[in-house]
């Protein structure tokens, strides 16, 4: 099997079910379902949102925001006013909140999103999967507070804990830090460049002529130099 395909999304050999929904990479299953169990013994229901995303569902998303037919935000969580972005404009809207097919830590397995279902089903509002949501009056705010405990007993840590001028700080997404290292690793700009050049991305061109800055913007979340 070519190692860049698996970190870019394109194949993953290493998927298992955890649910009836969802799928994770198999060395994470074990981890995640001894945390969502232990969040239950303190009364919260820890959730996925999101798990595994290939590098086909990614690239919808990716021509879905690019086409307007998903709202845009800023790094705080406010709407854009699409008609107004220009090309670079949308493509760092986009790249705030969702990562580049072939960029998004979501192809491995490694990472995923969670949230508080029961908090959620009496909040009474539409979630949205926004900082607000997490913070403070917010319906995860104790589970947010849970896992800044205790996620790391569980070999996870949030890997967008703070927002560098790259990709936004999001409280929800939690990686398995030793496996996911593997995957770190084997990231290349080179590579990369290589799957965009060959899928059918809107906004392509626009991306291609940034995809140095971009890779290491956003994919490496280094943020702005």
């Amino acid at each position: 099997m070519n190692i860049n395909s698996v970190w870019l999304g394109i194949d993953n050999p290493y998927l298992t079910p955890v649910d009836d929904k969802f799928v994770i990479h198999q060395d994470v299953a074990g981890p995640w379902l001894a945390m969502q169990q232990a969040a239950k013994d303190d009364g919260i229901d820890c959730q996925l949102v999101s798990s595994h995303r290939d590098f086909y569902r990614q690239l919808a998303i990716w021509n879905r925001k690019w086409r307007g037919e998903a709202t845009l935000y800023d790094a705080s969580g406010v709407a854009l006013d699409f008609a107004a972005l220009d090309d670079n404009q949308k493509i760092d809207a986009i790249l705030t909140w969702s990562a580049l097919p072939g960029g998004s830590r979501h192809h491995w397995g490694t990472d995923i999103d969670v949230f508080d279902r029961k908090s959620v089903q009496h909040w009474g509002q539409n979630f949205e999967l926004v900082d607000a949501e997490y913070r403070e009056n917010g319906p995860c705010f104790t589970l947010a507070c849970w896992l800044e405990k205790h996620l790391s007993d569980f070999g996870f840590h949030r890997p967008f804990l703070e927002n560098k001028g790259g990709v936004a700080v999001e409280l929800w997404h939690l990686s398995h830090t030793e496996t996911a290292m593997q995957f770190e690793q084997q990231r290349s700009v080179e590579s990369l460049r290589s799957a965009l050049e060959k899928a059918d991305m809107e906004g392509k061109d626009a991306v291609l002529n940034r995809i140095d800055e971009l890779f290491e913007r956003y994919v490496l979340n280094e943020g702005i130099k």
